[in-house]
């Protein structure tokens, strides 16, 4: 399993980040995928999940209507679009193939720093 995240940085409150995931090493297309964040000192949170068609998706409370997930199975590769970004959004996000819990299915990670 190989995920590659890019797309973080530092962005202010309000603004957007688009995030992506290049794939390789399994099938991507038949896989659910998912996003995932660690913030500083706290535990690993689920954010969003993808069936393996893309139609299907699911978002954690705290980020439903300003992310959004989607996948490109031509290209095994996972994005995740936020908007609205708020400080408690400032983490090191990851996309995982499931199970997301195991460390094993999940990339290096890219950083987000939400702050004015």
């Amino acid at each position: 399993v190989n995920l590659v995240e890019s797309g973080g940085g530092l962005v202010q409150p309000g603004g957007s980040l688009t995030l992506s995931c290049a794939a390789s090493g399994f099938s991507f297309s038949a896989y659910y995928m998912f996003w995932v964040r660690q913030a500083p000192r706290k535990e690993v949170e689920w954010v969003s999940r993808i069936d393996p068609s893309g139609k299907l998706t699911l978002y954690a409370d705290s980020v439903k209507g300003r992310f959004t997930i989607s996948r490109d199975n031509a290209n095994n590769t996972l994005y995740l679009q936020l908007n609205n970004l708020k400080t408690e959004d400032t983490a090191t996000y990851y996309c995982a193939k499931d199970p997301w819990t195991d460390e094993r299915n999940r990339g290096q990670g890219t950083r987000i720093t939400v702050s004015s």
